[in-house]
């Protein structure tokens, strides 16, 4: 049986992973007949028609037949057929394409699986390879009182380097991602002898949120996980419910300077300044601090953001 890893035949997967190699090389073509071939043996393995799209959609790119495009959609909406959850991230490559089915782009499958094959490497290529420094972003944002948040909720937090750099002003500590992965990171790890984090939950933010009672959490945080969210109202709605008033919200966004959200080619969500602002506004939120900040660079160049903190008000 096919899975992300494997087509289940090792013929098909020397030729998809000969095809990934043209991919990387910018050889489309070769790409493409590769891709075709692992499917011809192998036609239920969803990463090779995702191969095959993004491959068609590259030579489209370069000139190709017009027709190539509308080859490439029907290839991606073969992968999704195999794989409707969309834990391989297609619904990316239709949007650019400008295909779209109302359902979320980013699903919460796929950045589980993302994140889960991510985590080995996780912390070593995003601080090292893309100097990332979101945690002490948010941490540096915070206003000096109160000194000690009772209960401080980490939303996204991967293997613990957002709580790392808050425990000291932490009374009790709860994480929540998505990818077991980095859960299992995130649990290893401890400070002064004790574990880092005193709960860690597996979830996705908004239903967690949903599943936590009101007015329960001094500080909720979030560090370069909001990327992965277009509509940022109804997470930041669930924050100010489960905020005690006075509480903050402290988080990082991608910007741009566009009007609402933007897709990137990155996989990432941008929120334009109005966006933001109209969801702490609409959730009861008091606007802190809505400044410029690098959480990451890319290529060699700083990505555009924002870091944002809120404070509950007593309505």
């Amino acid at each position: 049986m096919a899975s992300q890893l494997s087509s289940g035949d090792i013929l098909a997967d020397r030729r998809y992973r000969y095809a990934e190699a043209c991919l990387a090389e910018g050889d489309y073509g070769g790409a493409a007949d590769l891709a075709a071939q692992a499917l011809e043996i192998a036609p239920r393995y969803a990463p090779a028609w995702l191969l095959l799209g993004r491959a068609r959609e590259g030579l489209a790119a370069a000139g190709g037949s017009p027709d190539l495009r509308d080859a490439a959609v029907r290839a991606y909406a073969c992968a999704l057929d195999i794989d409707p959850d969309d834990t391989l991230g297609v619904r990316a490559h239709l949007a650019r394409l400008g295909v779209a089915d109302g359902r979320p782009i980013l699903t919460p499958a796929y950045v589980r699986a993302l994140f889960d094959g991510y985590a080995p490497r996780f912390e070593r290529h995003l601080v090292d390879g893309l100097t990332y420094v979101g945690p002490e972003l948010v941490r540096n944002a915070l206003p000096p009182e109160p000194r000690l948040f009772a209960r401080v909720l980490d939303l996204g937090c991967g293997t613990g380097l957002m709580g790392a750099a808050i425990r000291d002003r932490a009374g009790h500590l709860t994480g929540v991602d998505l990818a077991p992965g980095m859960l299992a990171l995130a649990r290893a790890k401890s400070r002064e002898g004790r574990p880092l984090y005193d709960r860690l939950a597996e979830g996705e933010l908004t239903a967690f949120l949903a599943g936590e009672a009101a007015a329960s959490a001094d500080l909720c945080m979030a560090a370069d996980v909001l990327i992965y969210v277009a509509d940022l109202a109804p997470v930041v709605a669930e924050m100010g419910r489960v905020l005690r008033p006075g509480g903050l919200a402290a988080f990082t966004v991608q910007s741009h300077d566009g009007p609402g959200v933007a897709l990137g080619a990155d996989g990432r969500y941008a929120h334009a300044d109005a966006h933001t602002e109209a969801a702490a506004r609409d959730a009861g939120f008091a606007l802190l601090t809505l400044e410029p900040a690098a959480v990451r660079t890319e290529a060699g160049r700083p990505v555009p953001g924002r870091v944002v903190v809120l404070r509950r008000t007593a309505a």
